[in-house]
């Protein structure tokens, strides 16, 4: 009896360990799966747009075919481990219940003595089931919460130091000293960047794409910490500042606004999650969209979808602008704010954004050189250095790489007015 126990208890912990396997193997495609889904729902327009329908089913389908695969390995050993469980302890009852019938036979027991023997097997066998069966459990729910366990030991790429202290801010001077940073080992996309920003001031960083502009926004709001050199607000180095208390000074308008699938309010209640209704409604006010909200059937209470769906490109930036201005910070960051909408909306945002970072020390990432001819300093940037620097004025007489770039999209617009205006009459032509 002792050899079934042991036999039992050893085969349990065997399998099921062994099984672990395929348990992790479904989790993952079950992850696998419901990405496929939620990725092509969000996405539903790209999928639309190149008429691929029938080919994201097919993915789906045969990400499906690989869970089921999976869950029937999962259910198949789990049905192996049953009746390795039940085949051993049948095996030990039937020995023990034969040599309890031999000694009755021989008069070595009485027929009391069998049925006794009966009735400690079954409660000696019951708590062994339910130590597989707890065990099995235990195992599947360790297997199940591998991936949070994988996520909690995730190491952070920016800690805050020992004993740091909250930022105190006074003006809002913000200055970078000598910064090198990359994002891997081997290319810097900045390189030994200087400037400073005077309190209430605007900075406007231009330059191509992958020049760094959007770089110095995500080294300043911390998401990343610098390779080299210092970035201070106030004279405070803010690697040796709270990150919470940082990023509480500062506010931001990102070019691609993400909207969650929430009411109108809540999504700009999320600039200050303790605002009241009043409050928000004035913020709304500030950003130029109170009355659009109204005329919705349902006000603030609207919801706007997945992402923002159901709003405009415009209205989501004003609804950033007004989560911005909700916050109320020292500090505006603007990182290509305007550079997705049409001429029309992105004049009228320009004079939202105008409201909120008046007496704010602004830093703005630009690719429309109209849009930042009247900041304080004018920063152009090339491979992660600074190339040139000064006011628009100056930039333009200089002739450098800023006079080119204001050439070429004045150019450009020039041609595309004169495009617009020719088609008028070409179309009243066709009409005649």
């Amino acid at each position: 009896f002792p050899c079934s126990f042991l036999l039992s208890t050893a085969l349990t912990i065997f399998i099921t360990e062994w099984r672990t396997k395929y348990r992790r193997d479904m989790n993952t495609r079950d992850n696998e799966a419901k990405s496929r889904a939620v990725d092509s729902l969000l996405n539903f327009e790209t999928v639309k747009y190149y008429n691929a329908e029938s080919y994201e089913v097919n993915r789906f389908n045969d990400a499906i075919v690989k869970y089921q695969v999976s869950e029937w390995k999962v259910s198949a050993s789990l049905g192996l481990l049953n009746q390795t469980q039940n085949l051993v302890i049948g095996l030990g009852l039937l020995a023990g219940s034969l040599l309890c019938a031999y000694f009755v036979t021989e008069n070595k027991l009485q027929v009391g003595d069998f049925v006794l023997f009966g009735t400690y097997i079954i409660q000696l066998y019951t708590p062994l089931n339910w130590f597989g069966t707890y065990y099995r459990m235990i195992q599947n729910s360790f297997v199940d919460m591998e991936n949070m366990f994988e996520l909690f030991n995730e190491e952070e790429e920016v800690k805050d130091v020992v004993n740091a202290s909250d930022l105190r801010l006074e003006g809002g001077k913000i200055e970078f000293e000598n910064v090198h940073f990359s994002y891997m080992d081997g290319k810097e996309i900045l390189q030994d960047v200087s400037f400073s920003v005077m309190p209430g001031q605007t900075l406007a960083l231009v330059g191509p794409s992958g020049s760094g502009k959007s770089t110095i926004i995500r080294l300043l709001f911390r998401f990343y910490d610098v390779r080299g050199g210092c970035i201070r607000i106030d004279g405070q180095d803010i690697s040796q500042v709270k990150q919470a208390s940082l990023r509480a000074h500062i506010g931001v308008v990102p070019q691609d606004t993400v909207l969650f699938n929430d009411t109108i309010a809540n999504n700009i209640r999320y600039g200050r999650i303790l605002a009241t209704d009043q409050e928000v409604q004035e913020a709304a006010r500030a950003a130029d969209i109170h009355d659009r909200i109204l005329s919705f059937p349902d006000g603030y209470n609207t919801q706007v979808g997945e992402r923002g769906l159901k709003l405009s490109g415009g209205e989501k930036q004003r609804v950033a602008i007004a989560r911005t201005i909700l916050k109320g910070p020292h500090i505006i960051l603007l990182d290509e704010a305007t550079s997705a909408l049409d001429t029309e909306t992105e004049r009228n945002i320009q004079a939202s954004l105008a409201k909120v970072c008046a007496h704010r020390t602004t830093i703005v990432v630009a690719h429309r050189l109209s849009t930042v001819v009247g900041a304080d300093q004018i920063l152009v940037l090339k491979d992660g250095h600074i190339v040139e620097r000064g006011r628009h004025e100056e930039l333009l007489q200089k002739g450098g790489v800023y006079a080119g770039m204001w050439l070429q999209q004045q150019t450009g617009d020039e041609g595309e007015s004169k495009e617009h205006h020719t088609e008028k009459p070409q179309g009243s032509k066709k009409a005649s």
